[in-house]
């Protein structure tokens, strides 16, 4: 006969089944939540960081407002790109210097049109400097903007603002490419280095090498020297024997 029970040794398996699959892809699931997550504050992280903002620096004895951008490269890299930048624009900036001078390092472009930020000419007043101490490969770059020897942030517009903190964004591909100059710059003065130091080994061995020769030819010239001299001792031996046989027979 058959039972209208359930037969539980058929039936357990497929549901137990069923809740495994379910856990794994609920697993599956959790982690991929977990890992779209990180990837957002890992991106919401760089966009703010490679954000532009406004801060306000010491210039010309006083406090002006500026805006400032980190860059996660080294200063020199920073300044060839602005400085390679602004030459292309057709204006030549001048460096503050002076052992005494407090704005030393700040670089003025006087009048200068940037027409990626507005088409009014401006006084842009840049400095580079790195990040900290401890970070040398980051930099952070301020430009304060002037008008007829005042701060002059505060007069643009909305979309000139906007479009000065974009310019100082776009210069990242340009600090890219001038760190990599840099790079090269350095591995080529590390393989002139190195194939002078090469040189310089070379000439020792050559120097060396030398002295080993005059060397050799000094130990064969002394053993014929010890070889003359050996004749020497034997003949004056011989001598004195002679002398010491006179001795004898007169005694």
């Amino acid at each position: 006969m058959y039972s209208l029970k359930p037969d539980y040794t058929t039936t357990k398996p497929p549901q137990l089944a069923t809740n495994f699959l379910f856990t794994v892809s609920l697993t599956k699931i959790t982690a991929m939540r977990k890992f779209i997550l990180s990837l957002i504050f890992l991106f919401i992280s760089f966009f703010l960081k490679a954000q532009a903002f406004e801060d306000k620096i010491e210039y010309n004895k006083e406090k002006q407002a500026c805006i400032v951008m980190e860059y996660d490269f080294p200063p020199q890299a920073v300044e060839n790109a602005i400085t390679a930048k602004m030459n292309k624009l057709g204006f030549k900036g001048k460096e503050e210097k002076g052992m005494f001078n407090k704005d030393k390092g700040f670089r003025i472009y006087k009048e200068a049109l940037v027409g990626d930020i507005s088409p009014s000419r401006y006084d842009y007043v840049i400095n580079i400097d790195r990040k900290s101490k401890k970070e040398s490969d980051a930099a952070v770059l301020y430009l304060i903007i002037m008008k007829d020897g005042a701060n002059a942030l505060s007069r643009l517009n909305t979309e000139e603002l906007g479009s000065a903190k974009s310019f100082l964004y776009n210069l990242l591909p340009e600090i890219e490419a001038a760190n990599l100059e840099l790079q090269i710059t350095t591995q080529e003065d590390a393989v002139v280095k190195a194939e002078k130091r090469l040189k310089s080994l070379q000439s020792d061995k050559d120097e060396m090498e030398k002295k080993i020769k005059k060397l050799q030819e000094d130990i064969k010239t002394n053993e014929k020297d010890q070889e003359k001299q050996n004749a020497e001792i034997e003949n004056q031996r011989k001598a004195l024997d002679a002398l010491k046989a006179k001795r004898k027979a007169s005694a």
